[in-house]
């Protein structure tokens, strides 16, 4: 069996926002459920989004970023009522499409109990085709990158 990568530390992440979890993201085994997770990553990438780039998830905004590819990997158990503090960081930036990384911590842990990415490709909201990264975006990201 192939060696797992490290944890990655909670400094390797310049952004972060507290989840509080909820009875209903504990599953039949007393831990948070897998697909919490995802919920976890999306939360914090999205709200990212509107507040350091201006994102309008209504019919406003004009480019909208679709995901195309996300994985997590789970290192520790995690259970309602414990806070989660959700860190990302910009790992690239191409032309439509944006890779995000990141980590879920609690309060006693340093090193990430869950890790992963989470990639966008930005799309014109009425045709759904491919856009550049809109420039508002690439100067907000470069400062998590």
């Amino acid at each position: 069996m192939a060696e797992r990568p490290p944890r990655p530390p909670r400094s390797a992440f310049p952004y972060g926002t507290t989840i509080t979890t909820r009875w209903m993201d504990n599953d039949v085994y007393g831990h948070a459920n897998n697909v919490v997770y995802y919920s976890w990553f999306d939360t914090a990438v999205n709200g990212w989004l509107m507040d350091a780039c201006g994102l309008r998830y209504d019919e406003g905004g004009d480019v909208v970023g679709l995901v195309v590819e996300t994985r997590c990997a789970y290192h520790a158990p995690v259970a309602y009522p414990e806070p989660v503090e959700v860190r990302l960081r910009c790992a690239r930036i191409g032309t439509s499409s944006v890779r995000y990384e990141l980590g879920i911590f609690v309060e006693r842990e340093e090193l990430a109990v869950a890790d992963g990415h989470f990639v966008h490709v930005y799309v014109d909201r009425a045709t759904r085709r491919p856009v550049p990264v809109p420039e508002r975006y690439r100067a907000a990201l470069a400062t998590i990158a």
